[in-house]
């Protein structure tokens, strides 16, 4: 078995997801500790032609196109081939995303080539000749760190974990051809559930303003959205607001909604909890706009405003849109 660590990459309307270019600059950073090769594979179909954006961030990329797969699962798809190309290489380690179908990848890696797996890896560091995974457990009350005793292994990363960057130069692009050496039983979807998502995606904004009780209700998020829309970012929530329905789930922040690292984080009417924290807390700056001095959110917000949130929100996209006239 070799050295080296690969990261398995998604497309999202065709381009890497952020995800994706984190996982590579994570291998990336990791080979570079190890003294080793970093390899993004992408099997997806126009695997080939979204190559250069994951080689921009370093490793090298596996390229492997394969044909539309409507009405299968990705998963199925993906693992068989990726499985393939591990038992012909031999990585060391194989980085997945802890997206829904990059956990479901993990898993069938795991049973495929019988390697164990570190799940919901918050960060991800070099040390002593092996990985070593923190992970936060109880609701992120508590924090471990965890290393696979031998290689091969799978993790699974959190987003978030490490920010995207670019590398000095870009890695080659290798398009292969990979028949899955063994074919998984068909798991096809047989029905498809649309909702409405939000007008920009919480996981790939650089701003999110998100609110919680302290908006009051459904109509309280109009101050949210407008703030949002003059800073150009998109809208959050908390669990509480999800639950009463005020907001729909796609837009929920925390351990059982996203895991976000915006460059800012604007907090309105949020306490702070720990569910809540746990989503956001990697996020660039923190404000917090609350009228409790003593919520758990002052603690860990890097500015805080205490007043009403209804009379602070409006004024401070005045402000901004008053700046960019």
């Amino acid at each position: 078995m070799g050295s080296a660590i690969w990261a398995v990459a998604e497309l999202a309307d065709g381009a890497p997801t952020r995800l994706s270019l984190e996982l590579a600059t994570l291998a990336r950073t990791l080979a570079e500790a190890m003294g080793a090769e970093a390899t993004t594979v992408l099997v997806a179909p126009g695997a080939a032609a979204a190559a250069p954006a994951l080689a921009q961030h370093g490793p090298g990329v596996l390229a492997v196109d394969t044909a539309a797969s409507e009405g299968l699962a990705v998963a199925a798809v993906v693992s068989a081939r990726v499985a393939t190309l591990a038992a012909e290489r031999g990585p060391a380690w194989i980085l997945c995303g802890a997206s829904p179908d990059g956990k479901d990848v993990a898993g069938q890696l795991a049973a495929l080539l019988d390697w164990p797996v570190l799940v919901n890896g918050a960060a991800v560091r070099w040390q002593d000749g092996a990985p070593l995974v923190e992970m936060s457990i109880f609701g992120g009350r508590l924090v471990t760190e965890s290393r696979p005793t031998a290689s091969p292994a799978i993790i699974v990363v959190r987003p978030g974990a490490i920010a995207a960057e670019e590398a000095p130069e870009p890695g080659p692009i290798e398009a292969v051809e990979v028949a899955p050496g063994r074919e998984l039983p068909a798991v096809r979807i047989v029905e498809r559930v649309a909702e409405a998502a939000a007008a920009a995606s919480i996981e790939e904004a650089r701003i999110i303003v998100a609110g919680g009780r302290g908006v009051g209700g459904p109509e309280g998020f109009a101050v949210i959205e407008d703030l949002a829309d003059a800073l150009g970012g998109a809208v959050g929530a908390t669990r509480a607001v999800v639950d009463a329905g005020w907001i729909s789930y796609s837009q929920q922040i925390g351990q059982t909604g996203k895991i976000v690292k915006p460059a800012l984080y604007v907090a309105c009417g949020i306490s702070g909890a720990i569910q809540h924290k746990v989503g956001m807390q990697t996020s660039g700056t923190i404000v917090a706009i609350n009228r409790d001095p003593d919520a758990p959110i002052v603690e860990f917000a890097d500015l805080v405003v205490i007043g009403d949130l209804f009379e602070i929100a409006p004024r401070l996209a005045a402000a901004v849109r008053a700046r960019k006239a």
